[in-house]
């Protein structure tokens, strides 16, 4: 079989994240529409990652947040997205590259999309081109995930504590 020089496994998963950075663009202009809402689980040990070091900490290698109705201050850029969430009751500035995502769910639609983390040399050469958050990606095992729903503009009550959900649960078997 002919070695596939031009990678197409790895433009498909950039056009992809496409798909994800468009759906949190809509989220972003317009909110979120009915009853969907974005699981996003990530790398937190990707480059370009940032997070609080008290949330490193408690998720050292892979965190899954939701976006539903306790977020604001969504910024979709073309590399990133940064948004704000609570985490037990202490607002957190995350900032996440589309390189970083692993996983994206609406289970309103039961519409999902899984990455896969590649080695930057095997990288088409478009996406090697210099970029702040697109080095290597290590594959890391599956850490337990973090899940924060989101409110447009309102900070969450204080009784209101963050739920930890697995997307297991969404996953066909």
């Amino acid at each position: 079989m002919p070695d596939d020089l031009m990678r197409y496994d790895l433009l498909a998963q950039n056009a992809l994240k496409g798909v994800v950075r468009e759906a949190l663009r809509i989220a972003e202009t317009t909110g979120l529409p009915g009853d969907h809402h974005f699981f996003i689980a990530f790398n937190t040990r990707a480059p370009g990652v940032e997070l609080s070091d008290k949330i490193a900490a408690r998720y050292p290698r892979e965190m899954t947040i939701v976006l539903q109705h306790q977020y604001w201050n969504l910024r979709v850029h073309d590399d990133h997205f940064e948004v704000e969430l609570s985490f037990d009751n202490v607002p957190e500035h995350l900032v996440i590259p589309f390189d970083a995502v692993k996983g994206f769910l609406d289970p309103a639609v039961q519409f999902g999309l899984q990455f896969e983390a590649q080695p930057a040399h095997s990288r088409p050469r478009e996406v090697e081109a210099p970029k702040p958050a697109a080095a290597a990606k290590t594959e890391l095992q599956p850490a337990p995930a973090a899940a924060i729903e989101d409110a447009p503009a309102e900070r969450p009550a204080q009784d209101e504590a963050a739920k930890v959900v697995s997307l297991d649960q969404f996953r066909k078997k």
